[in-house]
Formats: structure tokens, sequence, C-alpha cells
């Protein structure tokens, strides 16, 4: 009895143990949470990161060659027209823009916008940044090239008058819109002037080795607080120099299409973005070509070049595979291939089913009008560049694994500028930097590279260009990318890499395009 008395005690005494063990763990809890959550309303913010221009020119952005001080100069200055993180035309300076015929444009600007310094922004600013990029070489002399007539409706309305009609032109409009006031009383071509902008930021001070940016208290977009209170952009001498520093903990961000750039700042104490960049490589089939007038040719060829092989052998695994000028993430064109299309028993049934015939040591042919052909091909390539020699050279071989006999043809620039010119090819190996715009004049227009004509890529490129419904314009462009792929005028093979490393340390909506790296710039900090 007294066993049992002495067992129920103890059982007891077990089960107090486990309710206060139970009520400490639940009191240490609540307590740690009300040290963290005091911890974190103590723990103060740094609101201020630092930036990197090496070899810098001027902060000028009409006169500036260098891209560090583009990217930079896009949270200073705006532009009509902005990009959005897909590549979308969306309000800038500009709050909307009407076509009103082929080259006609109407544009609104917004009001009650304030230069950093107090002045009003006008219509005035806009043709004063154009009449400037008219008349000197810059990097946005292009974007105004086709603009005859600029006429000042009044102080917040614009007419522009193109001498040809340019599809999508208002993605033409994203350059660096500057002050006719503050200009007129400054030298224009001064390199060390502290300008004014209408961007988030505004530039306080400029040293030989460092720009400060601080907030632009007369932003017109109030909707937004900016998380960092200064930015300071040091100036180095050399690129080399600009990635040490940021390997070291000084530069908080760099924005690089360098492909070896792991071998400079190595892999600790960052993160990186990776996406596809805007230089883009094809291959130009001439459709007029007695052989590449042939869809199973085209097709046959296509489906021999395996995209990853010259991916890995030519670029050590640091370029993308490409099928369509537009899958470097388009809002218009959302479309990623599962496979690169690389299938080389279906090319060969392809050319098997059309007639031809593989014959050892000779490679296709095939036999029309009493007359033998054999299926051999000249492909042009830039000599300078030996990278795309090399490249030409690999296509060459993986399809003469097929039968399909390709003579690489090395120009100088000269010859080569004069053969594409001329359309005086078989294929030709051409690189591209993309535009923005979803305009595919250059492979679908009038003269193209290909010398392809299709009545139904014409309906849909006129349907595109006259229309601002962007459903319409996404199935548009998926059908046209469809038949780029089964009709094979072009072969996209590989996009360049562009990467932005970033401090560890810094957060925020940090969605960096190529376009702009300081996508999100207004939520960051460290």
């Amino acid at each position: 009895m007294k066993s049992n008395f002495f067992k129920y005690i103890f059982i007891i005494f077990v089960i107090g143990i486990m309710i206060f063990a139970f009520f400490k763990m639940k009191s240490d809890q609540q307590e740690n949470q009300q040290q963290a959550q005091v911890s974190d309303n103590t723990i103060e913010r740094v609101k201020e990161i630092r930036l990197g221009i090496a070899e810098f020119d001027t902060i000028n952005p009409i006169l500036s060659n260098n891209k560090n001080i583009q990217d930079i100069t896009k949270i200073i200055y705006e532009p009509l027209v902005n990009l959005s993180k897909d590549y979308k035309a969306t309000p800038g300076l500009a709050t909307e823009w009407a076509k009103q015929n082929d080259t006609t444009y109407i544009i609104k600007l917004r009001e009650n916008v304030k230069w950093s310094d107090g002045e009003r922004f006008t219509a005035a600013d806009v043709q004063f940044t154009i009449d400037r990029l008219k008349e000197r070489n810059s990097v946005y002399s292009s974007n105004v090239q086709n603009i005859t007539l600029l006429e000042v409706v009044d102080d917040y309305t614009i007419k522009i008058t193109l001498d040809k009609e340019v599809p999508f032109f208002e993605y033409n409009l994203i350059f660096p819109i500057l002050s006719k006031t503050f200009y007129e009383t400054q030298d224009f071509n001064n390199t060390t002037i502290v300008p004014v902008g209408t961007g988030m930021y505004k530039v306080s001070d400029v040293q030989p080795t460092y720009i400060t940016l601080t907030p632009n208290t007369n932003w017109w977009n109030r909707d937004v607080e900016l998380s960092l209170e200064k930015i300071i952009v040091n100036v180095y001498s050399s690129v080399g120099e600009l990635y040490n520093s940021f390997k070291i903990g000084n530069v908080d961000l760099i924005s690089t299409s360098n492909i070896n750039l792991q071998e400079y700042i190595g892999t600790i104490g960052y993160t990186p973005k990776e996406m596809k960049g805007r230089e883009h490589d094809f291959i130009a089939l001439n459709t007029q070509n007695y052989f590449l007038a042939k869809q199973e040719v085209r097709k046959a060829i296509a489906y021999s070049i395996d995209r990853t092989n010259i991916i890995s052998s030519v670029f050590n695994n640091k370029y993308y595979t490409s099928s369509f000028p537009l899958d470097y993430g388009s809002w218009i064109y959302q479309e990623q291939d599962t496979s690169s299309g690389y299938n080389v028993e279906q090319a060969k049934q392809l050319l098997t089913d059309n007639g031809w015939v593989y014959r050892k040591n000779r490679g296709w042919q095939k036999t029309e009008n009493y007359k033998t052909q054999t299926l051999a091909l000249n492909l042009v390539v830039k000599a300078s560049d030996a990278t795309k020699v090399s490249v030409a050279e690999n296509i060459k071989a993986q399809l003469a694994t097929q039968g399909i006999i390709i003579n690489v043809q090395a120009y100088s620039d000269e010859q080569y500028k004069t053969v594409l010119n001329n359309k005086a090819y078989d294929m030709i190996l051409c690189s591209i930097n993309l535009s923005p715009s979803p305009n595919m004049t250059t492979f679908f227009g009038e003269n193209n590279l290909a010398n392809y004509q299709n009545e139904e890529v014409t309906n849909i490129m006129n349907e595109v260009k006259n229309t601002t419904d962007e459903n319409i314009m996404k199935e548009k462009y998926k059908r046209l990318a469809e038949i780029y792929k089964t009709d094979i005028p072009y072969i996209s093979l590989y996009t360049n890499k562009h990467t932005v490393a970033y401090n560890s340390a810094l957060v925020g909506t940090i969605e960096p395009t190529w376009f702009n790296p300081y996508n999100g710039i207004e939520t960051w900090y460290k």
C-alpha cells in the first residue's frame, strides 16, 4: 500500500516538472521573440551604397560613351518612355503617345515636373535634347535619326514627324532628357559640371575620385519613398580596378557582360543575377539560293546544329542558347524552348523523304532535270572576329558529320560588309545588338537578310504595328516565332550573358535588366 502511495507521488512530481518545463519554454520563446522584435526595431538600416565607374569621361549622358555612366544616369535623368523589367514601354516624362499615321506621333508630357534646381520641365527641354542628339555623335543619336520635324504644340504636347515608318517608334524615346534652361547658361561639353535632372536622385557633388548622389526633393513621384539617402559613385581608372574594389567590398554593385567576371571577383561575398544580354548571333539563310530555297534543306541544317555544343566548345558554357531574337525576356514573347531543336535523325529523314540520297564521301545528292547536285554551301564570317570564326568552324564540323558540306569563307571587315549589303552569300553568320523594341523588320521586313517572303508574315507585321491590343500582339508574335522556327529563314544560335553582381548585404527589390541594372533601387538598403 505504501509502495503505491510513493509511486503516485512520484508520478505527480514528474507531471508537475513537465508542466513547469512547458510553461518555462513558452515564456522563454515569448521573451526571445520580444527581444528579437526590439532588436529589429533598434537595428538601423544603412541608407548609403557605393557604386563605381571605370574610365570616367563625363556625367552628361548624351556625351558619354561609358556604359557605367549610361546606367547610373538612369536614376538621375528620365526619358520620355521607360522600360519595365520585361522590356515593355511604360510612361516616363511622357504620359501617353498616339500614332496619327505611319510617320506622325502626338506625345503628351507629364505636367508638374520640375528639374532638381526647381525649374519647370516643358516641351522645350525635349526639343533641346533631340536637337543636341541630332547634331552630335551620341550613343542615342540613332534613336532620333528618323525624326525630320518636332513641333511644340504647347508646353506639354509635342508632335513628331518621321522620314519613314518606324514600327514601335515609342521604344526609341528611351534616351535621357536634358534641361534647356540649365545648359543655356552652362558649357554643354564641360565634363565636371554638376548637372540637373528630373530623376529620383540628383548629383550633389562631382570630384575627381567620386560623385555624390542624394534624393531629388523635387522629384514628381511623391508616392515613392526612397530608401537610400546617399549614393557614392567612386571613379576608377580601369575596369580591373573597379572589379578589385568590388571584390574587397568598396563597391556594392557592378553590371557587366564580361563572361570572365568570376576570374576577377571570385565567387564569395556577393549575389549574382545572370540574364540574357542583347548580343544575339544567328545565321541568315539566303532563301533565294538554289539549295536554301528548299525548306527541307533549311530544316535539315537547323536540326543538325547542336547549339549546346557551340556554347560548350567555343564559349565554355558562358553564353545562352537561343532560338528566337526576342527570347531574352521581352513581354511580347515569353515562350522558352525546352530543347535546342537538335535532331540529327529527323534531319536525315527530311532529306530522304524529299528525294535526297546520301552517298559516302560525296554527301547528299539529288537529281533534278537530269542534273545531279551535291548539297554544298558557303558560310560567310568576319575574319577579324576569331570567336565567330571558331563558331563557323564548329558548325562546319557538325554539318560534315551529317554529310552536309560547308565551306567557311572568312572575309575582311570591308568584304564582309559588301557581301552582307549585296546579299551575296549562301549563309552568313551575323551578330546584332538587339533593341528593346519588338520590331522584327531586320528579320522579316522588306529587303531582309534572308531574302525571305511569306504572305502570312507580312500580314502579321502589318497587324502588330497598327494595334495597341497587347493580347493580339502576344498572339501574333507567338505565331511569328512558330514560323521563324519551322520555315527556318534564320537559325538563332546564342545570346550573350549579362551579369549584375551585388553585395550580399544589399536588400530590397533587386530586379536588374541589361537595360537598367538599378531597377528597383528606390527600395534598396543594407
